[in-house]
Formats: structure tokens, C-alpha cells, sequence
């Protein structure tokens, strides 16, 4: 069982730029897809943006698309989701996942992943 440990949240004003990393306990993270959600109370957990287990297939939310970036480095078992020009609808704790499937592409929905970190807090001021 992978287990995920997200950090680099916090309080940053709008249009500011933030690095978010998850931390994978597991030998085999370069046969995982990954991907990033987030919530906000009294919503559903809404897809951010996903990325293959080698890198070479990404997916992003329309939301963010432009503005955030995902990578990984499979050696450090790490999944990154750089976030530019942020704006206060942004605002929401976000989660790491990871899919074991092994299967091409990435998945956007919450289904597609088997693991899940405990989740980071993003807060973009206006």
C-alpha cells in the first residue's frame, strides 16, 4: 500500500506562485499515475490535474490549464504540481493520489485512484 504525504501549502496573495510535492513511501512509484484534487467545504473533490507514470501523458482541469504544472521525479518518488498566477477560487485543500493501474493515459476522476495523501491547504488571498 503507497502512502502519500503531501506538503508545500499555505497563505499566498493572488497572483502568486506556489509548489506543491507528495512524497511517495513505495518502491514501485514509477508504476503509478498520479494525480492532484482538491476540495473546498461542502463540495465535492474536484480533479487538478493527472500525469502518467512516466511523464509523458498529463491532463489538467480547464480551471487551471495555463497556470499549473505537474511533473514527477520517479527516482526521488516524488509528484510536484507547480501553481502560478493564482487567484483566490483556488483556495481549497489539496490532495495527491495515486493509480495503480497501469493502464495508458491518466484518469481524472476520483475513482481512477487507490491511494490518497492526507491532503495540504491552499489558501490565495485576494
Amino acid at each position: 500500500q503507497v502512502q502519500l504525504v503531501e506538503s508545500g501549502g499555505g497563505l499566498v496573495q493572488a497572483g502568486g506562485s506556489l509548489r506543491l510535492s507528495c512524497d511517495a513511501s513505495v518502491l514501485t512509484f514509477g508504476r503509478y499515475a498520479m494525480g492532484w484534487f482538491r476540495q473546498v467545504p461542502g463540495k465535492e473533490r474536484e480533479f487538478v490535474a493527472a500525469i502518467s507514470w512516466n511523464g509523458g501523458s498529463t491532463s489538467y482541469s480547464d480551471s487551471v490549464k495555463g497556470r499549473f504544472t505537474i511533473s514527477r521525479d520517479n527516482a526521488k518518488s516524488t509528484v510536484y504540481l507547480q501553481m502560478n498566477s493564482l487567484k483566490p477560487e483556488d483556495t481549497a485543500v489539496y490532495y495527491c493520489a495515486a493509480d495503480s493501474r497501469q493502464i495508458p493515459g491518466v484518469g481524472t476522476r476520483r475513482t481512477a485512484y487507490d491511494a490518497w495523501g492526507q491532503g495540504t491547504q491552499v489558501t490565495v488571498s485576494s
